[in-house]
């Protein structure tokens, strides 16, 4: 096989033309994937929390040296997900019509504890002395009640320096139909203090419903100055980086700079593209996934084409923008184990990360952690090297667990193999989130599971969701890395329309869209896609005259649309109703050509191949066998309980499972 891990085969043979760079970080590690003249090589290095990019040109240098100019490097970035989650924001001013200034604060009334009588009260997003009003006015159609003056934009200008402020966030009322306002509030504001950081609803997400555009455009401006500065070091360093956005494409390094909050999922978006690239290779149309890392999980269901929502909420805000449809929860090999109140085991959300990260890292961790408990159960073997290089402190891993054990009046392996139980359930209950409690039947599917400890967990995933077939794909443990080298460069568009289906035509449709098409295929020109290569595809938001929610389907004929509505409607609630049919937003989603990529063929074989060594694992009266996966050839096949070792991961066949080595070495589990 052509994928390597050891120390001699990291770097590449020299080239005559420049390599490709996948890079990942996550909260434990940062993942890179580089791609030569068709063979793949892999490198997985801790994480640098404090600064994250020293561990992004780490790894690109591991590979590119000083020539990362010369190489095609596309980085999944979780920096604007964590500065979100840590509230590590940028001080910024909110500029909204006069009236309006507390919107973001009053949101959408909804109780998170609807009958507590004193419910906790919600963070107020900017503070009450940062949100500033102008008495200028759009109507609903469009026109312009009151319109912005000298005077107005000079006594804001003066309030916004006195506030001392990094970014500011512009929100008008109907800004989406006419723009004049907003963008007179930012010139007068980039020419008082051209380094301010300004976001304006108008561009950020030109929708209707003032709340959601305002978070939106809240953060794309708080979460500016770090994202910038971020990836300003970046491009210092490696010149020339594209970036993935939440919506599973790639956008230059410059652009991503001002569309911060676009950035949010980030890394879990390529591992999103991996999993279905990976899917297809094996022959599979529709997977469950999961990725699990070191600080949380993600979980999917992917089908021919990634889902894309405007519903994510993240850190308890609504993210309006287009972001791949996942469900995260905070259980990863990294989540710390700990007895509640009561006694009761609990796992998560905290996690040791990357520094000192779990016991059995050996660098002062002392809080047991899902992979101690692996480590403890055996299902680790003491003989893994993490990454190709770390070795594992068995000692400190049972000593971390004992911690919990002892309270518990358990053995170390039992409060171990607890603490697997509580993990597994959480990530099931995530899997049925995002699939049966959607009305969506998975019995007949595939689950795949990837990220560095998602392999571990497979067997009693796909067994608590009534799963019969499991997938590992090769690249398991760096396929979000994976998933940059095959991203499109895109762009996602939208525009409010809020007009009954059945009184517009293709021309109103073709006005609405065409500026937005033209402004985007301008920005994939500067970053070399021909406007002949860019496929286009349009989706519309639909719901019934009065609702608030609203269902996105692919444009078609009104006519045919209003009837594909009500056939959808009642697929997701169960009715529908003699009601008329209002297009609530048009989208355009515009992606360049698919980048060439193809998994390499491995070597074939047949039978059972013999194991690399075996290791004593708890609960297993026999000793079980070590596969390491470079050695697996095509056509192989055996049988659990047996353990699968590589660099970047480690998969546990369960009793009970078989497994089969596909052309391109992905794993293929079977109940």
């Amino acid at each position: 096989m052509t994928v390597k891990h050891d120390e001699g085969s990291a770097k590449p043979p020299t080239a005559p033309h420049a390599g490709e760079l996948g890079v990942d970080t996550g909260g434990t590690f940062t993942d890179v994937i580089c791609r030569v003249d068709g063979a793949l090589s892999v490198y997985k290095l801790p994480s640098t929390p404090a600064a994250p990019d020293e561990a992004v040109i780490a790894g690109v240098r591991r590979f590119a040296g000083d020539a990362a100019s010369d190489w095609r490097i596309v980085h999944g970035s979780t920096v604007a997900t964590n500065a979100l989650l840590e509230n590590h924001l940028a001080r910024t001013a909110y500029v909204a019509n006069a009236g309006f200034a507390d919107v973001l604060t009053i949101g959408r009334q909804a109780r998170r504890e609807l009958y507590a009588l004193e419910p906790a009260a919600a963070p107020v997003p900017v503070a009450p002395e940062l949100c500033f009003e102008v008495d200028a006015r759009t109507a609903a159609d469009g026109s312009a009640l009151v319109a912005v003056d000298e005077a107005m934009l000079r006594a804001l200008v003066e309030r916004v320096r006195e506030a001392g402020v990094e970014a500011v966030a512009i929100n008008l009322l109907f800004a989406f139909l006419d723009a004049d306002a907003e963008q007179a509030i930012e010139a007068a504001l980039r020419a008082a203090d051209p380094g301010l950081t300004i976001a304006r609803g108008s561009r950020v997400l030109p929708e209707y419903g003032e709340y959601e555009r305002g978070i939106a455009t809240w953060l794309n401006a708080a979460l500016g100055p770090t994202v910038g500065g971020y990836l300003r070091r970046l491009e210092a360093a490696l010149e020339r980086v594209a970036i993935m956005h939440g919506a599973a494409g790639t956008v230059a390094i410059d652009q991503a700079a001002d569309n911060a909050v676009n950035l949010l999922l980030s890394g879990p978006a390529g591992g999103l593209l991996g999993a279905r690239f990976v899917a297809r290779s094996a022959g599979l149309e529709r997977v469950l996934t999961l990725d699990m890392g070191g600080t949380s999980s993600d979980v999917a269901l992917i089908g021919r084409e990634l889902a894309l929502t405007s519903k994510t909420r993240i850190a308890d805000y609504p993210v309006a923008v287009p972001m791949v449809d996942m469900h995260t929860i905070g259980a990863g090999g990294g989540s710390i184990a700990w007895l509640d109140g009561g006694g009761l085991l609990q796992v998560g959300p905290a996690s040791a990360g990357a520094d000192p990260g779990p016991a059995c890292y050996g660098k002062g961790g002392t809080e047991p952690t899902v992979t101690d408990a692996h480590v403890v159960l055996g299902r680790l073997p003491a003989s893994t090297r993490l990454g190709g290089d770390m070795g594992l402190d068995t000692a400190a891993a049972r000593a971390a667990v004992a911690r919990i054990a002892e309270p518990m009046g358990l053995s170390v392996e039992a409060a171990a193999a607890g603490i697997l139980r509580v993990a597994d359930e959480a990530m099931t209950a995530a899997l049925r989130v995002i699939s049966v409690a959607r009305g969506e039947s998975v019995a007949d599917d595939s689950l795949l599971c990837f990220g560095g400890a998602g392999p571990l967990h497979a067997c009693a995933l796909a067994e608590g969701m009534g799963m019969r077939r499991v997938l590992i794909p090769v690249f398991a443990g760096v396929l979000s890395a994976l998933g940059m080298l095959v991203a499109q460069r895109s762009r996602e568009r939208s525009i409010s329309v809020l007009e009954k289906l059945q009184g517009i035509n293709a021309a109103d449709v073709e006005r609405r869209l065409a500026p937005l098409r033209e402004a985007a295929i301008a920005e994939l020109a500067d970053e070399g896609v021909a406007a002949e290569a860019v496929r286009e595809r349009v989706s519309a938001d639909l719901r019934y005259a009065g609702q608030s929610a609203s269902l996105n389907l692919d444009w078609r004929a009104p006519a045919d649309l209003v009837a594909a509505f009500h056939d959808a409607h009642a697929a997701r609630y169960g009715h529908r109703f003699d009601l008329a049919v209002e297009l609530v937003n048009l989208r355009l989603h515009l992606a360049g050509p698919v980048p060439d990529v193809e998994l390499p063929a491995v070597a074939a074989g047949q039978g059972r191949p013999e194991p690399a060594a075996t290791t004593p694992v708890h609960g297993i009266d026999e000793s079980v066998p070590i596969h390491d996966r470079d050695g697996l050839a095509a056509g192989q096949h055996f049988e659990g309980p047996a353990i699968v070792r590589e660099a970047v991961t480690t998969t546990w066949i369960a009793p009970g499972w078989s497994v089969r080595v596909d052309a391109v070495g992905n794993l293929l589990l079977e109940a």
